[in-house]
């Protein structure tokens, strides 16, 4: 049994803030006409500055945990920001780093790197199985094993990237608050190299696509999840268990810049708005008011709520870039950079004792006589046969013996109870046999010759009065010898049957004259015609003009072959949903030729498309 042990309290609780470093990618554009250049520049290794878009003139500075430009290197990036919180695993804390920034600024390459210049994700798994590996030559009398689990958050699913075959995964919370995600594939490690064997191959699972501003631009988050386990080797046996969060966040992406249509456009939505949700959990958490956080409003936050606000040591990485076409991307991932820096977390080691269960054996006489006594319970009749010669080895076999030779009595004393109660019922039949031969001789000497009544009557009459006053028992024995009486025929259902039939029918008929007209007028307006039918005019457009209803539609069918997602969303009944499926159906397909092709868009039914016939063509016209 597992049960958790708190840390010692030594006053206040410790805190630990999230770390903010922030990474400006190399000038990538060649420089215009006028000649701008970068439109942010740092101070040192922690201020930097950008322009004011209300005044060229000033700048906007901000101070942060570290700030690394053009020149800093994968190795340095990791041993400033990164490495020092990964020793935290090791003692039963959770650490996290995550990669922010706007799209085509280096979130993943920062995070993957390459062959040459590794990235945060292979610099931080290898030095994780170097502190095991110090951890182990130390011997201290600790045990380590570690797994990995690698997933992304595509459109709002969750996704296995080392099993891509398997389908959205669920996010439950265990009775101690932990996220937990029930069907994600654990793979243990034992060096380096296992972790690059699975790592590589589940990376290329990734969903990624070319925009204009990013050939492979990254279509989902993904969240690489290392865990760890060190385990006592000697009583107590206690355990520690650390995790380590490396995410790569998709990019906020401007629709306006980066093309985007059809799939694109819905992917982009999804990500825009699970970065909408983590920065209101950033507000949140800034608010100080105690308030509701918003971590479920989102998978990615949800899954992020022990990084953000949680027992966590986390560090966040924020990639922008120097062009002035990234301005406004820029100016808000600095934005909200400056707003994380501020969250505080609550990180505590997650330690768990096993207590070994004691197996207390019990005696075997104790155990035989249980389950004897479950079966004599139960109405299971034991055996009777003799019981078995205890073994000369066995020291319990004397006292077992002793028991079943008890039990025995008991139930041939059972038995003797049992025969002595049927011997006296014998021989109250046998007393009540005499008596009724009695009774039968003095009626025969009472009746006489000249009266109407026979023996067989008077009998029967001293026959029931005797049967009437007998117990139970022995009035079932006795009237064995008497006839038995007829079954009872059934005959005052048919008249009941009969009497309450002209009141069902009076029934009937004042329900079918008072209620099934009413029946059957919503009947008539319900009911609406199948197939092909429900494409012609109803009712409702018999009172309008032809060439206006025309018109009209031909109005819509433009509109929905050319208008833009605004455009879509101002049809009555079109969502932002649809108007989403709309563009992508357009994309897929091309133009609709008619307006009835509208109902091979998912979740346009046809009396969904009817109503959104009316509604479009009443508004149109103006009715």
């Amino acid at each position: 049994m597992a049960q958790r042990v708190p840390t010692a309290d030594t006053g206040a609780k410790k805190t630990s803030r999230v770390r903010v470093a922030v990474r400006l990618r190399p000038y990538m554009e060649k420089e215009d006409d006028k000649a701008e250049g970068p439109c942010v520049r740092g101070l040192d290794s922690q201020n930097l500055e950008i322009i004011n878009w209300r005044n060229a003139t000033e700048t906007v500075k901000y101070h942060f945990d570290a700030f690394h430009d053009e020149q800093t290197t994968q190795q340095g990036v990791f041993l400033a920001s990164v490495k020092p919180i990964l020793p935290h695993i090791l003692t039963g804390q959770n650490a996290s780093v995550l990669a922010y920034g706007p799209t085509g600024a280096g979130k993943t390459h920062t995070m993957l790197g390459s062959r040459e210049q590794p990235g945060v994700i292979p610099r931080a798994v290898k030095e994780v199985f170097n502190l095991v590996r110090t951890q182990e030559e130390a011997q201290d009398g600790w045990g380590c094993s570690l797994t990995m689990s690698y997933l992304e958050i595509y459109n709002e699913k969750v996704l296995d990237l080392l099993s891509p075959s398997t389908q959205d995964l669920p996010i439950r919370e265990d009775k101690d608050r932990n996220i937990l995600i029930p069907g994600l594939t654990q793979t243990p490690l034992a060096s380096f190299a296992d972790f690059d064997q699975h790592f590589v191959p589940a990376s290329l699972n990734r969903t990624t696509a070319s925009t204009k501003l990013n050939q492979r631009s990254s279509r989902s988050h993904a969240i690489l999840l290392i865990k760890v386990v060190r385990t006592q080797r000697a009583a107590p046996h206690r355990q520690k268990t650390g995790k380590l969060y490396l995410v790569d966040l998709a990019g906020s992406e401007d629709n306006r810049r980066t093309g985007n249509q059809g799939l694109r456009l819905k992917e982009s939505g999804a990500i825009n708005l699970s970065l909408f949700t983590l920065s209101k959990v950033v507000d949140s958490l800034n608010g100080g008011t105690g308030g509701r956080v918003p971590y479920r409003d989102s998978k990615l936050t949800r899954l992020l709520q022990d990084s953000l606000g949680g027992s966590s040591h986390s560090v966040m990485i924020t990639n922008i870039a120097p062009e002035y076409s990234y301005y406004f991307d820029t100016f808000s991932a600095l934005n909200f950079a400056a707003k994380s820096k501020l969250i505080v977390n609550k990180p505590f080691v997650r330690e768990t004792l096993t207590v070994p269960v004691p197996q207390v054996k019990r005696p075997r006489e104790e155990a035989e006589g249980d389950q004897l006594r479950k079966k004599h319970k139960d109405g299971r009749k034991p055996s009777t046969a003799s019981p078995p010669a205890p073994h000369p080895s066995s020291t319990s076999a004397p006292s077992v013996l002793d028991r079943l030779v008890a039990l025995e009595k008991l139930m041939m004393g059972c038995q003797e109870k049992d025969k002595q109660t049927m011997q006296q019922s014998r021989k109250e039949i046998e007393e009540l046999k005499e008596r009724q031969k009695e009774f039968e001789s003095k009626s025969r000497l009472n009746c006489p010759s000249g009266s109407g009544l026979s023996w067989e009557t008077s009998s029967s009459n001293q026959d029931s009065l005797f049967r009437n006053n007998l117990p139970p028992l022995q009035r079932k024995l006795a009237s064995g010898n008497t006839a038995k009486p007829k079954k009872q025929q059934a005959v005052v259902l048919p008249l009941q049957v009969t009497r309450l039939q002209p009141l069902k029918q009076v029934l009937v008929v004042k329900t079918s004259s008072v209620c099934m007209k009413k029946k059957r007028q919503q009947l008539d307006q319900d009911e609406a015609p199948k197939g092909k039918e429900n494409m012609a005019p109803s009712g409702w457009e018999s009172h309008l003009d032809r060439s206006l209803v025309e018109q009209s539609r031909q109005r819509i069918l433009t509109l929905l072959n050319t208008g833009s997602h605004k455009d879509l969303k101002g049809l009555q009944l079109i969502g932002d949903k649809k108007a989403k499926l709309i563009l992508g159906w357009r994309e897929i397909y091309g133009s609709f030729t008619k307006l009835e092709e509208l109902i091979q868009i998912e979740g346009i039914t046809e009396k969904r498309f009817s109503s959104f016939m009316k509604a479009n063509l009443l508004s149109s016209i103006g009715v």
